[in-house]
């Protein structure tokens, strides 16, 4: 009776376990399994029960089997199994030994893992991608940095790029405010190339250029016979030749007083009369206007009409100057070196020291001045390594620095091998010596023992 009883509950465990449970004997033949196996191992119960753990791994039901590990060392084993459904589990089997010390039975029970294996790999896959992805997104905004000169590290460039392309796609009109230099006409420029208005012209007047005798017949242009040396089939002016697109006013703060109504009333109306005609047109044109004078302070004086100030000042933006973003600095020298150096078919390189004495100075003409200085330094400079002594502000407090090291890089006059050698030696110790703290780390540096350093810089009074 109390044997039924055990069975009954053997039974019930076998039905009621979530785990793929096989009980063997101590041959390794199945006595019993739980109604699972079937979906791991593909087998029904009564075609397990009868045949041993070597007939079932030759069959590849499992591979390997954990049952014949326990037999041969008679100890807890866990491993790894393919099964015959091109499932992965994990199994583990323990023995049970009689009180002879003699192994009765093996039961093994194991975990499907294969879902788990799957989202792992889904995983992996998953990750692949993320980074495929941020590296192709690194690689737009690296891009992005390097737009026609526009270099936006640093964090006040970023915020006036974002400002641009927010008001790009719509037709309001922009005043790009800002010292000399900072590149207003550049980022002009990129408004009306991001605006609906890309495939049509973008009209650059420098209205401190042009004389103001002229500066009516340029931007209105004239019929024939107007005046005295007009061309005989008359001339569009330049407001007309921006119909459609988009007029960028650079300079606008050095518009004469005279001339600001007129440029005013056409704004409003977008409309014009040539000079010399009679019949309005009507022209469809953007505004962008670009000045480095203070307009709020010019009305104020009475030098630049208000109504005209309110008309441009729809959107102003601010570029500030290079010295309050030096983070763009060295990024602005590598686009402006690499392109003269591709347009002079040089490889022109900027020392350590050269780049320091940049960022400390304080770049009055701003990325127009850094860019015609990168144009000149390409040009005139003789060696490859450009060198502060090439900087038309190198101060002479940097300039003994500057030039020692430039001397120690340069190659010296050696009357034979033996001193030439040492030339070098010398310049490498020096190099070493500038730029770790310890001995240690400069024969790290070096590719020698500590002790050889120490008699070197011994030996040419380095250290000294």
């Amino acid at each position: 009776m109390e044997e039924d009883i055990r069975e009954l509950e053997l039974r019930a465990i076998l039905e009621a376990s979530n785990d793929n449970i096989v009980i063997t004997d101590g041959q390794g033949k199945v006595l019993r399994s739980s109604p699972n196996c079937q979906f791991i191992y593909g087998m029904k119960n009564e075609e397990l029960i009868g045949k041993t753990v070597d007939e079932l791994e030759k069959m590849e039901v499992f591979s390997p089997s954990v049952t014949k590990r326990v037999l041969q060392e008679k100890k807890e084993v866990q491993v790894m199994q393919h099964t015959l459904t091109g499932r992965s589990v994990m199994a583990t089997a323990l023995p049970v030994f009689d009180e002879s010390g003699e192994m009765i039975r093996v039961i093994s029970f194991s975990h499907d893992l294969t879902e788990l294996r799957q989202i792992k790999e889904d995983y992996e896959e998953l990750r692949a991608k993320m980074e495929y992805y941020q590296s192709e997104i690194q690689e737009l905004r690296d891009k992005e940095q390097h737009t026609d000169g526009i270099v936006l590290k640093s964090k006040e460039m970023n915020h006036v790029w974002q400002l641009i392309q927010r008001v790009a796609p719509s037709d309001a009109t922009v005043v790009f405010l800002g010292e000399s230099g900072v590149g207003k006409n550049v980022f002009a420029r990129a408004i009306h190339e991001k605006s609906s208005r890309s495939k049509e012209a973008f009209i650059e007047v420098n209205c401190g250029a042009i004389p103001e005798s002229l500066f009516e017949s340029e931007m209105f242009g004239y019929e024939k016979g107007a005046f005295t040396g007009a061309n005989k089939e008359g001339k569009p002016g330049l407001i007309e030749l921006a119909n459609k697109g988009t007029l960028f006013l650079d300079e606008v703060g050095e518009l004469p007083l005279n001339l600001q109504a007129k440029l005013l009333k056409v704004i409003q109306e977008k409309k014009m009369t040539r000079v010399g005609g009679t019949q309005p047109k009507q022209i469809d044109f953007r505004i962008i206007a670009s000045t480095n004078r203070d307009l709020a302070e010019m009305v104020k004086e009475g030098t630049f009409r208000e109504d005209l100030f309110y008309r441009l000042n729809v959107v102003p933006i601010t570029v500030p100057p290079l010295r309050e973003r030096k983070d763009d600095l060295l990024q602005l020298c590598e686009y402006f070196l690499g392109m003269f150096n591709e347009k002079y078919g040089t490889d022109k390189v900027l020392h350590a020291t050269t780049i320091h004495e940049m960022l400390d100075y304080s770049w009055p003409g701003n990325v127009r001045e850094l860019e015609n200085l990168m144009e000149r330094l390409v040009i005139t400079t003789e060696n490859r390594i450009i060198y502060p002594s090439a900087l038309p502000f190198h101060t002479k407090e940097a300039r003994s620095v500057a030039d020692e090291q430039e001397a120690e890089e340069t190659p010296e006059q050696a009357e034979n091998l033996q001193e030439a050698i040492q030339n070098v030696e010398i310049r490498w110790l020096k190099r070493a010596y500038r730029q770790y703290k310890t001995t240690y780390e400069m024969a790290d540096y070096l590719g020698i023992s500590q002790s050889s350093v120490v008699r070197k810089l011994q030996k040419y009074g380095i250290n000294s």
